[in-house]
């Protein structure tokens, strides 16, 4: 199948003509993933802070809104925890629930970008897009269609049976649900959020790759009900653990690795070519990694704007 099909899929179709609608011809790439047989990869992928990722990303919408690097595409995993939203650090005894994970060895954050309580593993890519606002640009929906298409033309480079199954829309029951859930056969692999700044934004998403999409179901719905304290008045979402699943359970790809060289060939795909960060840096001389100071600061600051709930 073609991109128009991919399209079609998700929520209606683009006339995208002979043009990539909403995104460049070249984008620069950064990587952070956690792969088994790389331990750089690992260190990489934020085995430490819980806000390191978002504060690069963070950093990366600024340069990227003032002109000093093109549009990016952003892979990254981190080796466990959970991402809070805001409105789930407000719950009663979330400072509690949130230490009861740490003591399990699980990280926990409160996230600045959209959505309620997801879990971070090596077995979920983050796929973010960052991108320049354009003029009169008002409608988020259209890049979240984007995102959504995206990830259905990755997971089709491998397995397109899986592809020609995905659908968009709320799966009640699932964790941070919202209206471009993507799921096969009603079980949810993939949430999209996004973030937006003076001159710049990013939509992200995070897809459930490997693993049990059950256990990490489980996790999040424990959360909750610590965090509430069972109050059943309060709002909160439900987590149904059986609505969750990896793409790997779904007849999808079930390695790291498969799923983010499928999203590198949807884009090129496009006719989008990607520019390493290497490549970025001997072409323009711009450099930014994890261990930026100022990502470090950017993570101070995401730190202290949004942990106290």
């Amino acid at each position: 199948m073609d991109t128009r099909e991919y399209d079609s899929m998700i929520n209606g179709s683009f006339d995208r003509g002979q043009e990539v609608i909403g995104l460049p011809s070249e984008m620069g790439f950064f990587q952070h993933l956690i792969l088994k047989e790389s331990s750089k990869d690992a260190e990489a992928g934020g085995s430490g802070e819980m806000l390191i990722p978002f504060a690069f990303e963070e950093t990366l919408c600024r340069d990227v809104g003032a002109g000093l690097v093109p549009p990016c595409l952003h892979l990254w995993s981190h080796s466990g925890g959970v991402a809070l939203g805001l409105r789930d650090s407000k719950l009663p005894y979330a400072a509690q629930a949130m230490a009861m994970l740490e003591q399990q060895g699980i990280r926990t954050a409160v996230r600045h970008s959209g959505g309620a309580a997801v879990p971070l593993d090596n077995g979920i890519v983050n796929v973010s897009l960052v991108l320049p606002k354009g003029r009169g640009k008002l409608d988020f929906h259209d890049d979240f269609k984007l995102l959504a298409s995206l990830i259905t033309e990755a997971v089709a480079i491998s397995h397109p049976q899986a592809a020609a199954q995905i659908e968009a829309g709320e799966i009640v029951g699932s964790y941070c649900p919202g209206d471009f859930d993507l799921a096969i056969g009603g079980r949810k692999f993939c949430g999209i959020a996004q973030r937006r700044q003076n001159n710049a934004y990013f939509v992200h998403a995070f897809v459930v790759v490997s693993g049990s999409g059950l256990e990490r179901g489980e996790l999040i719905r424990d959360f909750y009900e610590q965090a509430s304290g069972g109050d059943s008045a309060l709002s909160y979402p439900r987590v149904r653990p059986e609505t969750i699943a990896g793409l790997g359970e779904l007849g999808g790809p079930n390695a790291t690795e498969v799923f983010a060289e499928g999203i590198k060939q949807a884009l090129a795909r496009r006719g989008v070519m990607l520019k390493s960060s290497d490549m970025l840096q001997q072409e323009t001389g711009y450099v930014l990694d994890y261990e930026d100071p100022r990502v470090l600061d950017a993570a101070r600051v995401l730190h202290e704007r949004y942990s106290q709930g």
